[in-house]
């Protein structure tokens, strides 16, 4: 694989691709475990993104003849070739709804005993995570005893750790403050405090526990063999609710939405070696894991979202319903006197992934890298085959 400067990405194409790995070991994969339709679908896109296969264009410059085609992109969510520009779109759209205020960093995490219902009913137990998370968070905000306000909050979900194994957790943005039910005051919490990690593992712990029952009482979910064993233990242990370093103001929210909201399990950067009979990828502090490659793909198979599901929502000040209202009245209070935070982070609004790409990375897709010229034009794959002027260099990156 060329290690030139890739035309639809950030920086230097990686030298292996996740594709490479499902083109090998694909069919292997669906011998030992045939797939959902849905993971059928996303290994699909994955093989054939960028490809000739979905067709393209050719960018082609009309000053020196230099070519280079660029295949369309699958756009599938799971993609690791297709994250960047979503990603950044999806920040733009955001940005009016990021107040001027610090922030904290809460994650709540499914104890593993629910593991194997998770798999078996994921959009049901990954919404009783969301609203019992939110919930939490928004309860304990209300009580005038930790803040007596409506808070706001953006909520990730993710499934994996950095070794692929099957992990839900949910990574919630929550605004370090909120606006007093008169609607006419922002009442700030102190800069390195929300609520006791200890409160909100018992609440949450609590309001899961209570949905799961009803699900089982109503028969939406088909309770497991030991259930009553293994609620008796979930409510018995402690559960996993910690609070990272708060953030030190929007900007610093607005970055790390920029690495969550869009990540995958695994991106191609990760790769670190690929060989017949293993796989190695970088995990964390600079350790690495290396698996067969089948296992590989089995791990990262197990992170495929149910269709159409919804893994970033918006509670509080930043649901729907709040924008118009409850939000701008905070917005306002918080930004007397202040620049706007779209004034502070200097975003351009644009539909031209090209002129996206420049904005945010540096990068101008239309300068010729040959000859330096603002002269690259698009044209269809036909059309580029026309023969190129005399000092024309051809180029297959």
């Amino acid at each position: 694989m060329s290690d030139a400067r890739c035309p639809h990405g950030t920086g230097r194409r990686p030298r292996f691709e996740l594709a490479d790995i499902v083109h090998a070991h694909r069919e292997e994969l669906d011998r030992c475990q045939p797939p959902s339709p849905e993971q059928d679908r996303v290994l699909r896109d994955i093989a054939r993104c960028r490809t000739a296969e979905l067709g393209g264009h050719v960018d082609q410059c009309a000053h020196c003849g230099f070519e280079r085609p660029a295949y369309n992109s699958c756009r599938n969510r799971h993609c690791p070739k297709c994250q960047a520009l979503a990603q950044h779109r999806w920040l733009e759209r955001r940005l009016e709804r990021v107040l001027p205020t610090h922030h904290f960093h809460v994650v709540f995490t499914v104890p593993s005993e629910l593991h194997s219902l998770c798999r078996r009913h994921p959009a049901a137990l990954y919404d009783l995570l969301f609203a019992s998370a939110t919930d939490t968070l928004l309860a304990l905000g209300r009580d005038p005893k930790w803040l007596g306000a409506q808070l706001g909050i953006t909520a990730i979900l993710h499934t994996w750790t950095r070794d692929l194994r099957f992990h839900p957790h949910l990574h919630t943005v929550v605004t370090g403050g909120g606006l007093a039910p008169d609607g006419e005051r922002w009442i700030a919490t102190p800069r390195d405090f929300l609520f006791p990690v200890y409160v909100a593992g018992a609440l949450f712990r609590g309001k899961l526990l209570a949905s799961l029952q009803d699900l089982f009482r109503t028969g939406e979910l088909a309770p497991p063999d030991d259930c009553r064993q293994l609620l008796d233990r979930l409510y018995r242990q402690r559960w996993v609710v910690y609070s990272k370093p708060p953030f030190g103001g929007p900007e610093h929210v607005f970055r790390y939405l920029g690495r969550y909201t869009h990540r995958i399990a695994i991106s191609n950067h990760r790769l670190l070696d690929v060989g017949l009979d293993h796989v190695t990828f970088a995990t964390k502090h600079g350790a690495k894991t290396t698996l067969p490659p089948v296992d590989f793909l089995r791990r990262f198979r197990q992170h495929v979202m149910p269709p159409g599901y919804v893994r970033i929502r918006h509670y509080g000040l930043l649901a729907s319903r709040n924008v118009a209202t409850k939000l701008a009245a905070a917005r306002s209070l918080l930004n007397r006197g202040r620049l706007s935070v779209r004034r502070r982070l200097r975003r351009r609004h644009t539909d031209d992934w090209r002129a996206l790409m420049l904005a945010l990375t540096g990068i101008e897709l239309r300068l010729c890298p040959r000859c330096q010229g603002h002269t690259l034009r698009r044209l269809p794959l036909a059309a580029a085959r026309s023969p190129p002027t005399p000092h024309a260099v051809r180029c297959a990156g």
